[in-house]
């Protein structure tokens, strides 16, 4: 998908299997900010990690129990949570669901798997 798609419609783009029960869809990006969908099983963990990008997350299904800089909340549909560079955060799904990331700037990482 090249960076500068205006359009992207999800039944074109590929679903990366993480292991562990999580899934990502890169949704959109420029050098400045990207999208990604990721699908968690119940049980599954996103581990506590830490990157140079803020990052803004918007629970659109199901339970997840989120760490960031070693405060925990449960979070649900609606709820959204704020990492600011360098802040470690994680997050452990109660009920299965998604998360829709954002990331400025974008995870050049995920590009590179």
């Amino acid at each position: 998908m090249p960076a500068t798609d205006a359009f992207v419609q999800a039944q074109d783009v590929e679903v990366e299997d993480l292991g562990g029960g999580i899934k990502r869809q890169i949704l959109g990006h420029d050098d400045n900010l990207m999208i990604v969908r990721v699908w968690f099983e119940e049980g599954s963990i996103g581990y506590v990690h830490k990157h140079p990008h803020t990052q803004v997350s918007y629970v659109e299904s199901g339970e997840f129990e989120v760490q960031v800089d070693g405060e925990k909340k449960l979070l649900s549909a609606g709820d959204s949570f704020y990492i600011a560079p360098h802040l470690e955060h994680g997050a452990v799904c109660k009920k299965a669901g998604v998360l829709l990331d954002t990331f400025s700037p974008y995870r050049e990482d995920f590009l590179n798997n």
